[in-house]
């Protein structure tokens, strides 16, 4: 019988030596191949700041119907849920740590083909906010197609991704 307490199991434990290897280096795995949560009690506290984005694509028929959605507007309701999905993402994320936001935002532009989503995240702590930047950008877009999605279930959610960061042993990332 599986044991989840033991970790029993050739799932988790029969993994190449060049498995192991690839997983030594991520942060989320022990020396045996199992997943964890980092522990972050001894790294510095620092200002740390994270912006991801996402496109909802949008009918034209869609895009035009917007400001007369029966459930409200959905670009204003998708702020409020972005900003919502920031703060609970430890939630949701097994390995992420909860984190003290000093700051979310979420604005929504509406383009030709569809919504353009930007989330931004903040905190001073001992880790990043990449996480909640991009859970923020991320439930926007879902909040989008749930008000929308009676009018076209062809929604399509594309390119949420992670434009920046800063803070951290890691410094600073940006796309490109």
């Amino acid at each position: 019988m599986f044991s989840w307490q033991t970790r029993s199991c050739k799932c988790f434990c029969a993994r190449s030596p060049a498995t192991l290897l690839v997983m030594s280096k991520l942060t989320h795995y022990d020396s045996a191949g199992h997943a964890r949560m980092v522990d972050i009690g001894a790294k510095p506290i620092t200002q740390r700041s994270a912006e991801a984005t996402a496109l909802v694509q949008l009918s034209a028929a869609v895009l035009a119907a917007l400001p007369d959605n029966p459930k409200g507007n959905p670009l204003e309701v998708a702020r409020f849920a972005g900003i919502q999905a920031a703060k609970r993402t430890a939630d949701l994320i097994p390995m992420c740590h909860p984190l003290p936001l000093t700051f979310v935002d979420v604005t929504t532009e509406v383009q030709s083909k569809g919504v353009f989503i930007r989330a931004t995240a903040t905190t001073e702590g001992r880790t990043g906010v990449e996480m909640e930047a991009m859970m923020a950008a991320s439930v926007a877009a879902l909040t989008i197609y749930d008000m929308c999605k009676a009018m076209d279930k062809g929604i399509v959610i594309r390119e949420i991704a992670l434009v920046r960061k800063s803070g951290g042993k890691s410094g600073d990332y940006r796309r490109t």
